[in-house]
């Protein structure tokens, strides 16, 4: 099967994923400034999941690129992946609407820890599908940001036993790991173009 019917098919997923949790942002009633501020907390857990659906995106993409032939256990897990991120809206919603309570952080957690962890069975079924000297495994390398995640996710969820702000912090954390600059495919990418 062609990639790029497996980009195309997740792209379109991602981007209605996007859409229906800005449709959680109601429209305040009042033309206040304060009539905002009943929106805030929704408003943040709206932000935070925006920034975590866009580091898969762009992590997705990356590691498709590194792919050369997409197999049935590929698609597979693809559609793992993708049933975890179409429940971010859900969980972000009830998370904003409840102002970051412990049950619904927890929740969070365990989807955020779910979609990581489907992420890297599809990561490991790429691998297995081009090889052991697969571009992909190079670029990868030793995996530490997707090793660490899942921990301070576990971390998190325990964490709103005590105080759910705690995990909130532990979510934005692991998200600024994410967002620094990785360019490890990209540069295993630029590689295997110069040869």
């Amino acid at each position: 099967m062609n990639k790029g019917r497996l980009e195309a098919f997740s792209d379109g997923v991602i981007a209605i994923i996007i859409t229906i949790m800005v449709l959680e942002l109601k429209v305040p009633h009042g033309e206040q400034l304060s009539a905002l501020r009943p929106l805030l907390p929704t408003f943040f857990s709206y932000v935070l999941s925006f920034v975590y659906v866009g580091i898969y995106w762009n992590n997705h993409h990356h590691m498709l690129h590194a792919t050369s032939r997409v197999t049935g256990s590929m698609l597979w897990a693809n559609l793992h992946l993708l049933f975890w991120l179409s429940l971010f809206p859900f969980v972000t919603g009830w998370m904003g609407e409840n102002h970051f309570a412990s049950a619904p952080s927890a929740v969070y957690g365990a989807v955020l820890f779910m979609a990581g962890t489907a992420y890297m069975m599809l990561q490991q079924r790429i691998i297995k599908q081009e090889g052991a000297g697969s571009l992909l495994k190079k670029a990868i390398g030793k995996d530490w940001k997707g090793k660490l995640s899942p921990i301070f996710y576990m971390l998190a969820i325990i964490s709103t036993i005590w105080n759910a702000w705690i995990a909130q912090i532990i979510y934005v954390v692991v998200a600024l790991m994410w967002l620094v600059p990785d360019r490890r495919v990209e540069h295993a990418l630029s590689k295997a173009g110069d040869r």
